[in-house]
């Protein structure tokens, strides 16, 4: 282990952030040792050994970063890699030190009170820069503004991250505020205040259009009764700011790009602005915190590129580097915490098998650690699935095979706590997972809760492409029933209840090989055939299967990112396609010969 390196790391974070505006050489080198430090972790394996689950949002965030690098390398290469081009990619490359960075970040546990203060410290830097400059040039605040600092800093980049920097402190003060620690509360908010004030003084377009939309971001940690002022107050700023300057340059940007340009610069900005913001309303207060100060980096980033060249600074690109990596950690590391209450309503998980021997004693030991009761039914097993079962559930019972949808409503029927868990035989709930299940069943906040899976195929974890589905798994057992679906059942849900999704993952194994992915994917296929065929659907052209089967691929590749699982998330959107064209297909028989959908059908193994 290499534990003696974890006390520094934050103290770097600390530094870089604090003395950005002080030296660009500080916040470069604080960069530099961050991502060395990160680098010997990763190599070292640190943080897998310590339990780490690498978040799937950590590495969405990595592709953004990566991918800009990647365009700009591109970009030089078409132009002839000349000199100039070769500057940019240079400064541009930094980006690539971003998964080092949230390596080490993480490993030192980087949290909320320290971010914050790095914050607070950088506002007070903006203060002394300001007197300093006041003290050495004798001449008005705005006049100054429009020249050179003494740290040799151009004004309107001095201006951007000032003005960030001090809305982050703003963040810190209300954090420390809600966190019962009002002295540090009132310094940061001091801090903040006065040096959005010092970075307004210049009045650029782009500030002034930012400052409202960050202000914006403040409003949902602000107490209630501040709510309606802010949310009347801020659009009257916005619209000023917007009469009295000239159309922005976003559109001049984006005709002089090219489409990977405008591609990459769209990611860097919105895959964390999208991660942030799914946190904003977290009732967990250093959670919805961070989440606004990183909303706050990207949404002010946006505005910033409305004067143009927002990442061809190095300064502005390194801050924007470490303001992400730091937010991130620090609030992945304050989520895995977070979840401490205890479980207060009854929990029956249902779980249906046939010959699941070498799943179903992992799968019900995952379930205890949120049940309160397991229900088993077997679909006649000739393994020792049932024998298995008996060992960990509370009830098992061996049935006829009717279908999935009916066979999940019967063991429904026999749950009797005031929540029920579906699962099947090949899923796992994480302990992740499971401190967030008890804690937010001491105190639900909707009436059912989708699972996000995580699929684990061919001895790898995917976090993207098909594992981006969440189905329901968890609810209210009140109202709720199956349909009576062949296969790919559905919970139905009451009207008017609400749905959530957790955050935590549930681990599903797939299949045992790739020979196991054939059997089952051509059964689910026909069976899926046989349900639409049973409801009427017909298909009378071959095509339709093909666009179909095309339209699965480039949403399991491209839209949900399965390019990101490499090899295995190439095949599996390959398979899956596959399973929709056979499914059209078998459907495309059938429309044409209806005696073939006769005759019994065996239940597949999960």
């Amino acid at each position: 282990m290499i534990s003696h390196i974890k006390k520094p790391i934050p103290l770097l974070f600390v530094l870089g952030i604090a003395g950005a505006l002080l030296s660009s050489g500080i916040l470069t080198a604080a960069t530099a040792l961050l991502a060395i430090a990160g680098l010997v972790i990763s190599y070292r394996k640190c943080l897998y050994q310590a339990g780490w689950d690498k978040p799937k949002e950590l590495r969405l965030l990595h592709f953004a970063f990566w991918f800009f690098v990647l365009v700009s390398f591109c970009s030089w290469a078409i132009e002839g890699f000349g000199y100039e081009g070769g500057k940019t990619l240079a400064t541009h490359g930094r980006f690539i030190l971003f998964w080092p960075l949230v390596v080490a970040l993480s490993y030192a546990r980087l949290g909320a009170s320290t971010l914050f203060t790095a914050a607070g410290l950088a506002a007070a830097s903006v203060i002394g820069i300001m007197a300093a400059t006041l003290i050495a040039n004798q001449g008005p605040p705005d006049e100054l503004l429009n020249s050179p600092f003494s740290s040799g800093l151009n004004p309107v980049i001095f201006e951007h991250i000032a003005l960030l920097s001090s809305l982050l402190a703003l963040t810190g003060g209300l954090f420390f505020f809600r966190s019962k620690r009002t002295p540090l509360a009132f310094l940061l908010i001091i801090a903040g205040a006065a040096g959005v004030a010092i970075a307004m003084l210049s009045q650029t377009r782009s500030s002034l259009i930012a400052l409202p939309l960050l202000l914006i971001l403040l409003v949902p940690l602000l107490n209630r009764n501040l709510h309606v002022i802010s949310m009347v107050t801020i659009p009257v700023l916005l619209a000023a700011a917007i009469a009295t300057n000239d159309h922005n340059d976003l559109l001049s940007i984006a005709a002089a790009s090219s489409i990977p340009g405008i591609l990459s610069r769209t990611f860097l900005i919105f895959i964390p602005l999208a991660i942030f913001a799914r946190h904003l309303s977290s009732t967990h207060t250093a959670t919805a915190h961070l989440a606004a100060a990183g909303s706050m980096v990207s949404v002010g980033y946006l505005m910033f590129g409305l004067a143009g060249g927002t990442f061809d600074h190095p300064l502005l690109l390194t801050f924007y580097l470490l303001s992400v990596a730091g937010i991130a950690a620090a609030m992945f590391n304050e989520l895995s915490t977070s979840y401490v209450r205890q479980r207060t309503k009854k929990v029956s998980a249902t779980i249906i098998t046939k010959n699941e021997e070498d799943n179903i004693a992992d799968c019900l030991k995952s379930a205890r650690l949120v049940a309160d009761e397991i229900i088993v039914l077997d679909s006649g097993s000739t393994d020792r699935t049932a024998e298995i079962a008996k060992q960990y559930a509370d009830i098992v019972e061996i049935t006829d095979w009717p279908g999935f949808g009916i066979q999940k409503q019967r063991a429904l029927e026999k749950a009797t706590g005031d929540w029920v868990l579906s699962l099947d035989a090949d899923e796992r709930i994480t302990p992740e997972l499971a401190r967030e299940i008890n804690h937010k069943l001491a105190d639900p906040d909707a009436d059912a809760y989708k699972l996000p899976w995580a699929v684990t195929i061919y001895g790898a974890r995917l976090d993207f492409g098909r594992s981006g589905r969440a189905p329901l798994r968890l609810f209210r057992r009140e109202g709720v029933r199956f349909s009576d679906a062949l296969v790919h059942e559905r919970i139905l849900i009451p009207a008017g209840r609400k749905t959530k999704t957790l955050r935590g993952r549930l681990t599903h194994y797939t299949h045992r090989d790739f020979g196991h992915s054939l059997e089952k994917s051509a059964k689910y296929a026909w069976l899926g055939s046989l349900e639409k065929h049973r409801k009427g659907k017909k298909t009378r052209t071959m095509l339709y299967p093909t666009l179909r089967g095309l339209m699965t691929f480039v949403q399991v590749y491209f839209i949900r990112f399965g390019f990101l699982d490499g090899a295995v998330g190439y095949l599996t959107a390959v398979t899956y396609a596959q399973v929709t064209f056979n499914k059209y297909a078998g459907l495309w028989t059938l429309s044409g010969s209806p005696e073939s959908a006769r005759g019994g059908v065996n239940k597949p193994q999960r």
